[in-house]
Parts: C-alpha cells; sequence; structure tokens
C-alpha cells in the first residue's frame, strides 16, 4: 500500500517533489486546477519502491468550506490505491481540523473513483469535460479586444464574472482576493486576459493561460464569458477565437503552442455545441465530489 505524508508546512524539497508529479501528470494531459499561492496543506503519496511521490493531494479552506484536489500519477500501478489512500488522509484531516463542507474534484474519474468517494460519504456532484483542439485554427479572429490592465480593470471584470457566472459554485461570487491571488500566479500574463468593451463597457472577455509548468505546453482557454447585458449578439464565439488566435501567436523559446484546451460544464450543451463545431473534443472527465466532513476529535497530548 502507498504510504502518505501530511504536511502542514511546505519544503522546498516538497515543492520539487510536487513538481516532478506536476510533469507527469502534465504529459498525460492533466492540469490541476488549484492556486500555488492559497494557503494549503499537501498530503504525499509515495509508492515503495519509487523514487518520488505518485501523487499529492491540495487541501484548502475557505470560511467553513474545505476544497480538496487529487492528483495521481496515472502510469503508476498503484494509482488507484495511491488516491484512495490520499483521499482517506485528507478527508480525516478536514475531521482533525473541524470538518465542514467538503468539495473534492478528481482528474479523469471513473467508476472506481465513485465507490472509494462513497465509502467516505461523499457523492457526485458535477462533471467538467477537459476538451483539446490543435493549433493554430485556421478561422482568423475580427473581434476588437484589448489587454488587462493591472491596477485598473480588476473591479470591472469582477462585476461581468460574478453577473455572468451567477450561482456557479466555482466562478461565481468573485472577491477581490480572489483576482489578486491569480494576479500573483506565475502564469499570469496581462497580455493573455483579452477584454471586449462595448458602449464603454466591458462586454465579455476571453482569459487564456499558457501552462508552463508541462513540455509541450497547452495554451488553455482558462475563463471566457460574455457580460448577460450583451448576449444573443454572438460573442461567445468571436472571443473564443480571439483567445485562439492569441494563444496560436503565442512563443515559448520561439516555438509555437500546439494544441489548447478548455473546460466546461457537462450540463451546458450549448457551450458543448459551440465547442465542438470549432473542432474541440472530450479528452477526459474532471470529477466533484460533495460531503460534509463531521468534526474529529483529537486526543489530548
Amino acid at each position: 500500500m502507498p504510504r502518505v505524508e501530511v504536511k502542514q508546512q511546505v519544503t522546498a524539497a516538497d515543492r520539487r517533489a510536487v513538481s516532478t508529479v506536476l510533469e507527469t501528470v502534465g504529459r498525460a494531459g492533466v492540469y490541476p486546477f488549484f492556486e500555488s499561492g492559497a494557503p494549503a496543506r499537501r498530503v504525499l503519496a509515495w509508492e515503495p519502491g519509487h523514487n518520488g511521490p505518485v501523487g499529492f493531494a491540495h487541501v484548502s479552506r475557505e470560511g467553513q468550506h474545505w476544497a480538496l484536489e487529487l492528483v495521481v500519477d496515472p502510469r503508476s500501478a498503484a494509482a488507484l490505491p495511491a488516491w484512495d489512500a490520499l483521499l482517506r488522509a485528507s478527508v480525516e484531516l478536514v475531521g482533525r481540523e473541524g470538518g465542514g463542507p467538503l468539495r473534492v474534484w478528481v482528474h479523469d474519474a471513473t467508476p472506481a473513483h465513485d465507490a472509494v468517494a462513497g465509502s467516505v460519504g461523499l457523492e457526485a456532484e458535477r462533471d467538467l469535460y477537459q476538451m483539446g483542439r490543435p493549433l493554430p485554427l485556421e478561422e482568423p479572429s475580427t473581434l476588437p479586444t484589448r489587454a488587462f490592465a493591472v491596477g485598473r480593470d480588476e473591479q470591472p471584470w469582477l462585476d461581468v464574472n460574478n453577473r455572468a457566472f451567477a450561482g456557479h459554485p466555482d466562478q461565481g461570487g468573485w472577491t477581490p482576493d480572489h483576482i489578486r491571488r491569480l494576479e500573483a500566479e506565475p502564469w499570469f500574463e496581462p497580455e493573455g486576459f483579452l477584454l471586449h468593451e462595448r458602449e464603454g463597457r466591458l462586454a465579455g472577455f476571453c482569459w487564456n493561460k499558457v501552462h508552463h509548468e508541462v513540455e509541450p505546453a497547452p495554451g488553455e482557454l482558462y475563463v471566457v464569458a460574455v457580460d448577460p447585458d450583451f448576449q444573443g449578439l454572438g460573442l461567445g464565439r468571436r472571443l473564443v477565437l480571439a483567445g485562439l488566435d492569441w494563444l496560436s501567436r503565442k512563443r515559448l523559446d520561439g516555438r509555437r503552442l500546439g494544441r489548447a484546451i478548455l473546460y466546461v460544464d457537462a450540463t451546458n450543451p450549448a457551450a458543448l455545441r459551440l465547442y465542438e463545431s470549432m473542432g474541440f473534443d472530450v479528452h477526459h472527465v474532471d470529477r466533484a465530489y460533495v460531503g460534509v466532513v463531521p468534526p474529529m476529535s483529537v486526543p489530548s497530548p
């Protein structure tokens, strides 16, 4: 069985170990969601005879809600046992720290993951499809956009984002802290954060992200949205084209990006039809599980 290790403080060696896992899973097309600068606990899984960890869990808390993301090397012979051990150790960690509502993200989920999640009181909530297509796209972009201006565009962007994703469990209800945290991420590039304005207002945006942590690096359409006041004008497709055009022109060490990816909710058929019409297909399914972890009494020392 894999050995798990809960890290209250993440060392430089731990960060190197996590980077190794990220590089490995990235080559398999898995790109974790978590923000590197967000306060979090890490749980590492080690397989006997393996030089480094085969997976890790990223456990973070916002208010009374907990978020957990599990990342495991899919090539490991102990991939599912490592996932099982990471999940149980993480749920126990949440319980020791007071418990509460928990959302768990799993990449490339299967019925086996459903069964393990159910055994610790979690149930499937929603699926995200990771979709991708080669770059470049033959269709040019004609939509005028400008780059996001740090220090000026945060509030207008938050207003549009929260209106477009009202009630969304992940993207809605963002605060200035959310955007400031992402601006501090090493992948953040204002030049790839494209804003489209109409009538003196922000009408929509396409925020792009390049996954520098893997080789070859894909480009991601990180968030695309249209203000509800400007929906019905065909801006969604044109914003996607603008994002793909920017990614196609992006260079890393003099080389073009070869692939674009995005994530779309499985219950959003209109978006799925749009992306499929632009040559995207589903690579894998990421699944969120939810539940409430009861507080666990901690023995006195």
